[in-house]
């Protein structure tokens, strides 16, 4: 990530960006260098975005049927759960767009709680809704790829039967029938529709700068890939000095491989260009669902696809994002992402497929006092987001960590509020942070559940960076794209605490600490 930024205590960008917020270079200050932006831009002229919003689509869908292997002539039964995602309300006369996610079963064979997919919802302009699930079974990553044929003459069975082919690695290795059982699923299908707002698509990546001087805002992004175990971190960064010169947009890439030294490198500083979709620094770009660029002459190099596969995750208040009045504020535009492409290292080329991951975004005035976060994806669609920090503003710098903490499981958030686990009731109930190195933990209980996370960063698999705010003062972030994490969560029955759920990563969490 980068540093929090300050909101009273949140993650080292909490004064202004976390996760993925070091600033300047090696030699010092981005904008100090001979490679800086030229100075005399208006910040005026910055685009002002809206967020804006719309209505989106969410529903749940439950099929049953059969799959024949090529290999193996048996019969087997399978169960497809999907929670379907579209951000707008169902075209009936033309094509939607959806996300896909959730469970598969089939006998004696398969069991992937974090089945994940897209779906072409065109009932009457191509006459089929098709289905692509991406799986995995006894390690090997499969594609289930078939549509339901719409046709007038017989519209109720085609609209209920989904004859597939089964895919590894392009090949075809089975086929089947899954079909929905109207008796049974009518009824629960039609109640799961859902017509939530949502941030119109891509909303959450726009600039949220406004001219104003003194502000940093981030784009990062952090992954692991499922083959090698290597981490990567890429960190996008606008920097708008508090002395009122040009604005300019810098980062680095990072590359936690399992065996040998953590490899990074620096671009920019490059002048910022007024970019209203995005991050854009030379050849370096965000965009929504990609993400490219290289740096050290082309000596580090990335192209990659971005799939959301969770709804936005808002670390501090969903308000803080959208009205900037706290200091700094993060906010992850989907909780969960796949990433897919290449990442180039001195010539040598990694492929990723299907690596799990997640980008974030931070707006505020600068790094926090100390800070701590950490990003974990737990499996089966859970995932965990921690920031915790000391604020820079007098008074609040002898106060302890503030955390913000959240849980996503089984597609609810917890605590319900983010302001829970930073201010508790009155004060009392605050989740609590000891943020130190190489180990780090946050415990706290909110309603019938409490929960401890502890967090291991070795110095072998850490990475220190120099982070500068837009007023020229520095921190140090310690980075680990491969650390270790153990979360416990329990609920209180009849009487006791009872293990809810446990996880351990080994080398999967994406954890962060930062000092002045």
């Amino acid at each position: 990530m980068s540093a929090p930024m300050e909101s009273g205590g949140a993650p080292g960008a909490l004064d202004g960006a976390g996760t993925g917020s070091a600033r300047g270079t090696a030699a010092g200050p981005a904008h100090e260098t001979d490679a800086g932006p030229a100075r005399g831009t208006d910040p005026a002229s910055a685009p002002v975005t809206d967020p804006g919003s719309t209505r989106g689509t969410d529903f749940s869908e439950t099929m049953l049927g059969t799959l024949r292997l090529d290999d193996d002539r048996r019969l087997r039964r399978v169960r497809l759960d999907l929670d379907v995602s579209a951000d707008r309300v169902l075209r009936v006369l033309g094509t939607t767009e959806a996300r896909a996610t959730g469970r598969i079963r089939i006998e004696d064979w398969a069991d992937d709680r974090a089945a994940e997919g897209e779906l072409e919802i065109s009932p009457l302009a191509r006459r089929r809704i098709r289905y692509r699930i991406r799986f995995t079974a006894g390690g090997r990553r499969l594609l289930l790829d078939g549509w339901k044929s719409v046709t007038p003459l017989r519209p109720v069975a085609s609209m209920t039967t989904l004859p597939y082919t089964l895919y590894e690695d392009g090949a075809r290795i089975g086929t089947g029938t899954l079909r929905f059982p109207l008796a049974t699923q009518l009824v629960p299908f039609l109640s799961s529709f859902r017509f939530p707002r949502r941030a119109r698509p891509g909303a959450l990546l726009e600039p949220r700068w406004r001219g104003e001087p003194g502000r940093t805002e981030v784009w990062y992004t952090t992954l692991t890939d499922p083959k090698t175990g290597t981490g990567l971190w890429l960190h996008h960064e606008l920097v708008a000095p508090a002395d009122g010169s040009a604005p300019y947009a810098h980062g680095w890439v990072a590359l936690f491989p399992v065996d040998g030294p953590v490899r990074h490198a620096r671009f920019g500083p490059a002048r910022w260009p007024g970019e209203r979709t995005g991050f854009r620094s030379d050849a370096v770009t965000v965009r929504p669902g990609r993400l490219t660029g290289s740096a050290e002459d082309g000596a580090l190099g990335w192209d990659l696809s971005e799939r959301p596969l969770d709804e936005p995750l808002f670390t501090f208040p969903r308000w803080s994002w959208r009205r900037p009045l706290l200091p700094a504020a993060q906010i992850l535009p989907a909780a969960r992402a796949s990433y897919d492409g290449t990442v180039t290292v001195d010539g040598t080329t990694l492929s990723l497929s299907g690596a799990p991951g997640a980008s974030a975004r931070i707006y505020g005035h600068g790094n926090a006092r100390r800070w701590a976060w950490l990003h974990a994806d737990l499996g089966d669609g859970d995932v965990l987001e921690i920031v915790a920090a000391v604020s820079m503003r007098p008074g609040l710098r002898r106060l302890p960590p503030l955390v913000f903490l959240r849980l996503r499981r089984g597609g609810r958030t917890w605590p319900r509020r983010p302001e829970r686990t930073a201010v508790g009731w009155a004060g009392a109930g605050r989740f609590r942070a000891a943020i130190g190195l190489p180990g780090w933990s946050v415990t706290g209980r909110a309603g019938l559940r409490r929960i401890r996370v502890e967090v291991h960063q070795p110095a072998d698999r850490t990475l220190a960076l120099e982070y500068t705010d837009p007023d020229g003062s520095r921190a140090t972030c310690r980075n680990s794209e491969r650390a270790d994490a153990h979360v416990l969560l329990e609920r209180w029955w009849f009487g006791g605490w009872r293990t809810e759920a446990e996880w351990r990563l080994d080398g999967t969490a994406h954890a962060e600490v930062g000092t002045r």
